[in-house]
């Protein structure tokens, strides 16, 4: 036995689901005819659900991502890092 940490990272199949989930939440967004950046942008400055639609079960897909989580998916897409590559 050891005593060091073993570390390993799913990170980026976590970010490609939330990358999905955000891609849903932003169509059912634009279904109904609100801009979905806005809203979006409202929820996570907010934490307030009622800026994400019911439509197409959005409001439920967008609380099963933690904000925090979804903040950092959202930086490292923006500045294009891969965590997996080294």
């Amino acid at each position: 036995m050891t005593d060091k940490t073993i570390k390993f990272k799913l990170q980026g199949d976590r970010d490609s689901q939330i990358k999905k989930m955000l891609a849903d939440v932003y169509e059912a967004l634009a279904e109904k005819g609100y801009n979905p950046i806005s809203q979006i942008v409202g929820y996570l400055l907010s934490e307030d659900p009622a800026y994400i639609t019911t439509h197409n079960n959005a409001r439920n897909i967008i609380l099963k991502i933690d904000r925090y989580e979804l903040l950092q998916s959202l930086v490292k897409d923006y500045l294009g890092i891969d965590e997996n590559r080294k």
